[in-house]
């Protein structure tokens, strides 16, 4: 082999390594999302099974307490929970109606640190307790 194949081969090689460093560090810089993701779901997921666990009557006291003007994710004590503050959740109810059934809707909506918003919406009827209307 003399230093001029060498010198080329090195070159290539060099060529090689670039384009496979910088395809990895797209593929790195866009890891994070799917995990924003999954953590927006989960924190949704808790306050909307949250709020449809509360007895009917007490929905509407529930959603101010809840995060009705939004903030960050709080814990069953009410206070903020420090690892997730970069999170925004607001949560909805309103009256509606199913099939002539008397039902409030709970939409929670969740924001990531990037921005991106993830919506749940949920249903809850009266199970024939104290204070339906």
């Amino acid at each position: 082999m003399t230093l001029i194949e060498l010198i080329i081969a090195i070159v290539i090689i060099g060529i090689a390594a670039a384009a496979l460093f910088s395809a990895m560090a797209s593929i790195t810089a866009r890891s994070a999302d799917p995990m924003l993701r999954q953590q927006s779901l989960y924190i949704a997921q808790a306050y909307l099974e949250a709020l449809q666990a509360l007895p009917y009557a007490d929905l509407d006291d529930a959603h101010a307490l809840a995060q009705g003007e939004g903030g960050p994710p709080k814990g069953l004590d009410g206070v903020v929970i420090d690892e997730l503050k970069s999170y925004w959740v607001t949560t909805a109810i309103s009256a509606a109606s199913l099939n002539g059934v008397t039902a409030k809707r709970i939409t929670v909506a969740v924001k990531d640190p990037s921005g991106k918003e993830l919506q749940l919406v949920g249903w809850r009827t009266c199970y024939g307790e104290d204070g339906c209307s």
